[in-house]
């Protein structure tokens, strides 16, 4: 479907340039045509899971972010916690995993020790990421914390160059720039949304451990990257599910066991007692943050498969905005005019790397 109204796009574009009597409105038209095939090309039921899983990514992945600031902000005080919860829907995948191979004929992926290892590894860096953005969220803003992590992409280009040596041209160093630009412009900000319980050097090491995680997520999606090209090498959906069950599983079975050290599960009990609106309210948090934080990462997954990564990179920088805009709705973060400069410098920026890996791809 891409590459059908790529191709359209471009000869529309050399009649427009060749000064003919092109109207918008026939352009307009001529679009409408294509993507109407590109329609009748794949069944309804293609477009409704490419609709749910595009809904996971921008309901699911704000509403988790959401729900890690709600926790903090009504009396959590624990990161481990938080960083377990984004593990413990472990099994939802699993439960969407395990189907696949009675009714679509696949077969599990020979598992060796190289795999094995990369699985351990993965889900150890998982879960350290999981509790930088946990201690992140329990300073920042959610507004603040998720502009800053979309810096991710920043990371996610230049590991991806370094390790698995994928291109970056013109269009991707720009938005490299404008991203570090925008974090820049929060950095300066940072007076007008520190919360007043934060003092000024959480705010600053919330500020720190959001970059840090940002970085090593990029640094996963590299290795990820890596896995599929040199033990993997092939990219079913239900091969990237066990990957996903599988690293979530190792990250589960370590943020655990920091969670047991750190006795925080006994802590539970207590915490929910003193957190505002009851046990209840606790316990919805935390349940509700473990399914839409697996809900967005299956959304995700399923959009790469059923679409095209150019698309998950436009829903992803879609969810940004989405977020703060929310975070503000609903949290009342503050939301002052270097921040709204930094959205949307943030969101030129991801527009600037989805047009450059279009181009790349056209190259290629």
């Amino acid at each position: 479907m891409q590459e059908l109204l790529l191709e359209e796009g471009d000869r529309m574009k050399e009649e427009v340039s060749s000064g003919s009597s092109f109207s918008l409105l026939e352009w307009v038209s001529k679009f409408q045509t294509v993507a109407w095939e590109a329609y009748q090309s794949k069944p309804i039921s293609h477009w409704i899971l490419l609709f749910l899983s595009s809904l996971g990514m921008l309901v699911a992945f704000p509403a988790s972010s959401l729900l890690s600031r709600v926790y903090y902000a009504n009396g959590g005080t624990s990161k481990w916690i938080i960083s377990w919860v984004a593990v413990a829907g472990w099994p939802i995948p699993a439960l969407i995993l395990f189907p696949t191979y009675l009714f679509f004929k696949t077969s599990p992926t020979p598992l060796n020790l190289y795999i094995f290892l990369s699985y351990v590894f993965l889900g150890f860096l998982s879960a350290a990421d999981n509790l930088m953005y946990a201690y992140a969220y329990a300073y920042l803003p959610a507004s603040t914390a998720s502009l800053l992590a979309s810096s991710s992409l920043v990371f996610s280009a230049l590991f991806g160059f370094l390790i698995v040596k994928n291109k970056l041209n013109a269009s991707m160093i720009n938005a490299i720039v404008i991203i570090t630009a925008a974090m820049t412009l929060i950095a300066l900000d940072s007076d007008s949304d520190k919360y007043d319980s934060v003092t000024n050097s959480q705010y600053i090491w919330g500020f720190v451990w959001d970059i840090l995680a940002s970085a090593l997520h990029g640094l996963i999606f590299a290795l990820t990257e890596l896995v599929f090209v040199t033990f993997l090498g092939r990219r079913s959906f239900h091969v990237v599910l066990e990957q996903q069950v599988m690293v979530s599983f190792f990250a589960f079975v370590f943020t655990s066991i920091g969670v047991i050290v750190n006795k925080d599960f006994q802590g539970m009990v207590s915490e929910s007692k003193t957190f505002k609106g009851g046990e209840t309210a606790y316990n919805l948090v935390l349940i509700w943050g473990a399914i839409t934080f697996q809900l967005g990462v299956l959304g995700g997954t399923a959009v790469l498969f059923l679409a095209s990564t150019v698309m998950a990179g436009v829903l992803n920088s879609v969810r940004v905005p989405l977020t703060s805009i929310a975070a503000v709705i609903l949290l009342h973060d503050p939301m002052s005019g270097f921040k709204i400069l930094s959205l949307f410098i943030t969101f030129w920026g991801f527009a600037s790397y989805i047009y450059g890996t279009v181009d790349g791809s056209k190259l290629s």
